[in-house]
């Protein structure tokens, strides 16, 4: 602990992503000054692309990773505005506001995008998918949100990837707030375009974000004409993998921090992370629920690494973030659909000890911002 009674030693970080990160990984962003074009870096590069196809649960041999410099949205708009051809249509499936920012994403590049809205905090209805499928034959590429963070619900990826496989489409999911937290394997689940970045749940630093994809696919984009030029994802696919160089200056020492995440990723395996990760999702949600706090979701829909919840005690989210914070402790607040719910999210290195430390404050906080009795 520090001088200040009650304050940890740290900023815990209770927003989804960036993370408190492993010690490993922040000395990692101190190594030597590099240039991107020598041979190590080159070969960093293909390193961590291959550890990312891993953690993906795919063959590096049938399987790439294409990386960029950007936050999970660069990714995203590189796979959205890359892969859709000039023909193509895109089939988006909405509960939630990252939902919302696939279709915007298609509308600025002129994609022709269909909105299949479910509202948010209501889970897919994949009878409806299907009949959406089967009614719309020009529907080249559906894309969907793994993790809805702005509702804290997991939508159903096993079985949405194996109806869209079964009407012949291509499945882009965004996984920013999944990888490396959920059960997720882009060959069994039928994922043609799996988007993720460092700073979640792999517990990287912020500032790279990647694509995993079939090689077939990738060597496919060659026929779709770019919209781009620093996110056209066929180019910078060619330049890393086939060619084995960077396309454009990519983040050296964030690369750097990421190996080591994706190294600590693997060797506690997935299913452990989410092991830990369920944990403190426990705790947090026992310890708002003991408080008469209402949660967000019902718990089978809810995601392992996030937990949304109703303001309570009459607190805006500002005097609750704000006391907080005072604290050593950041949560996060919502988008305007969900006034009214703030998140509280446990991806990264937290423990039980952070989370008891959380709630001490919780009620210092509460208690300070209580009305007088009259």
């Amino acid at each position: 602990m520090t001088g200040t009674p009650g304050r940890p030693d740290r900023v815990v970080l209770l927003n989804p992503g960036p993370v408190n990160v492993h010690d490993r990984v922040r000395a990692a962003l101190a190594g030597p000054d590099e240039c991107h074009r020598e041979p190590e870096t080159q070969a960093l590069l293909g390193t961590v692309a291959g550890k990312i196809t891993e953690v993906c649960g795919a063959d590096r041999d049938s399987h790439a990773a294409v990386l960029l410099t950007g936050s999970g949205t660069a990714a995203l708009e590189a796979v959205v505005s890359s892969v859709v051809p000039a023909g193509g249509r895109l089939l988006v499936l909405d509960n939630g506001h990252y939902g919302e920012r696939l279709l915007r994403i298609a509308d600025v590049h002129g994609i022709d995008g269909v909105r299949l809205e479910f509202g948010w905090a209501v889970p897919l209805d994949l009878d409806a998918v299907d009949r959406a499928l089967a009614a719309d034959p020009g529907v080249t590429h559906v894309a969907v949100v793994h993790h809805e963070t702005s509702t804290g619900m997991l939508n159903p990826l096993r079985e949405l990837g194996a109806l869209v496989d079964r009407h012949g489409r291509s499945l882009i999911v965004d996984a920013i707030s999944s990888l490396g937290a959920e059960d997720l394997d882009v060959v069994r689940d039928h994922v043609d375009w799996c988007v993720g970045t460092a700073n979640k749940c792999l517990e990287g630093m912020p500032g790279i974000s990647f694509v995993c994809a079939p090689r077939e696919r990738l060597d496919a984009l060659a026929d779709v004409p770019a919209r781009t030029f620093y996110f056209d994802l066929s180019a910078n696919y060619r330049a890393q993998v086939l060619k084995g160089s960077p396309q454009f200056t990519p983040a050296v020492q964030v690369l750097r921090a990421l190996d080591a995440a994706l190294d600590l990723t693997l060797a506690e395996g997935v299913p452990a992370r989410t092991a830990r990760y369920a944990a403190r999702a426990a705790e947090i949600r026992a310890g708002l629920e003991e408080r008469g706090i209402d949660l967000l979701l019902p718990a089978d829909q809810r995601a392992g690494s996030i937990t949304n919840a109703h303001l309570a005690n009459g607190m805006t989210y500002d005097e609750l973030h704000d006391g907080l914070k005072e604290h050593g402790y950041v949560i996060y607040a919502t988008q305007e659909k969900s006034a009214g719910v703030f998140r509280l999210a446990n991806m990264g290195q937290l423990t039980a000890t952070d989370i008891a430390g959380f709630f001490r404050a919780f009620d210092e906080v509460v208690a300070r911002c209580a009305p007088s009795p009259s």
